[in-house]
C-alpha cells in the first residue's frame, strides 16, 4: 500500500510539474556583446524600425562601428543577407563599370573609385551627417524607409513559347527587391553628382531623403514607377 501511495504522489507531482511548465514556459534570450556599438560611432541601430515585413529577414542591421567585413560573408550562398545594410550601400556606390543608361541620362562610371572603400565610407558618413542635420532623425532609419519606398514589387521576365518570346509580369522576391533598391539609390546618387557641382555626399543625402519622403523628384522612385508600369502593361 505504501508503494502505491508513493507512486500516486509521484504521478501527481509529475502532472503538476508538467502543467506548470506548460503554463509558464521559460525563454532564454541571447544578448549580443556588441549591442552597444554604433554606426561610425555616432548612430545606433537598436531602435531602427523596419515596416515592410517581407524585408525584415534580409535587412541586416547588426551593430558595427566601421561597416567593412573584408568580404568574409560574401563567399557563401545568400551570404549578402549577413552583410550590414550600410556596407551593402557602400559596396554598390564604389562599383565601377557602366551604369544604367536609361537612368538619369547616359553616364559611364570610370574605374578611378573602384576599390577605394575608405573614400566611399567617408562619402556615406558625410551623407549621413547631412541627413541627420536636415531631418533631425537617425540616418539609418531614413535609409531603411527610403529602401522600403524604392523597392519594386513587380517586374517582367522573358518567356519563350512555341518559338515566340514575350514578356510577362512576375512578383519580385524580397531579396531581389532589396538588391534593386540599394542599386537604384546608389545609381541615383552617382547620377546627381556626375558632371555637376554637387558633391557625392550631398547628392546621395538628397536622394535618400527624397526617397524616404516618396518625393517624385527621386530618381530611384522614378525607376521603381517605370519598372512597375511596364509590368502592369505586361499582365
Amino acid at each position: 500500500m505504501s508503494e502505491k501511495k508513493e507512486e500516486q504522489k509521484f504521478d501527481s507531482n509529475k502532472k503538476s510539474f508538467g502543467e506548470a511548465t506548460l503554463e509558464k514556459p521559460v525563454f532564454v534570450k541571447k544578448h549580443s556583446p556588441f549591442s552597444e556599438y554604433k554606426m561610425f560611432n555616432k548612430w545606433s541601430t537598436k531602435d531602427v524600425i523596419i515596416s515592410d515585413l517581407s524585408l525584415v529577414r534580409y535587412i541586416n542591421l547588426d551593430p558595427v562601428i566601421i561597416p567593412h567585413s573584408f568580404g568574409k560573408k560574401s563567399q557563401t550562398k545568400f551570404g549578402k543577407t549577413n552583410i550590414n545594410l550600410v556596407e551593402r550601400l557602400i559596396n554598390k556606390s564604389m562599383r565601377s563599370g557602366q551604369g544604367k543608361r536609361k537612368l538619369s541620362g547616359k553616364f559611364i562610371r570610370g574605374r578611378k573609385s573602384c576599390g577605394k572603400k575608405l573614400q566611399t565610407i567617408n562619402i556615406i558618413e558625410n551623407a549621413f551627417e547631412i541627413i541627420e542635420l536636415k531631418t533631425k532623425k537617425n540616418p539609418v532609419q531614413v535609409l531603411v524607409e527610403a529602401i522600403e519606398n524604392v523597392a519594386p514589387r513587380e517586374d517582367i521576365t522573358r518567356v519563350k513559347k512555341g518559338g515566340v518570346a514575350y514578356s510577362i509580369a512576375v512578383d519580385v522576391s524580397p531579396l531581389k527587391r532589396l538588391d534593386e533598391a540599394i542599386k537604384n539609390i546608389a545609381l541615383a546618387g552617382f547620377g546627381n553628382s556626375f558632371n555637376s557641382k554637387i558633391d557625392a555626399a550631398n547628392a546621395l543625402a538628397e536622394e535618400i531623403i527624397a526617397a524616404a519622403n516618396r518625393d517624385a523628384r527621386s530618381l530611384a522612385i522614378k525607376r521603381r514607377d517605370e519598372v512597375e508600369r511596364v509590368a502592369r502593361a505586361s499582365r
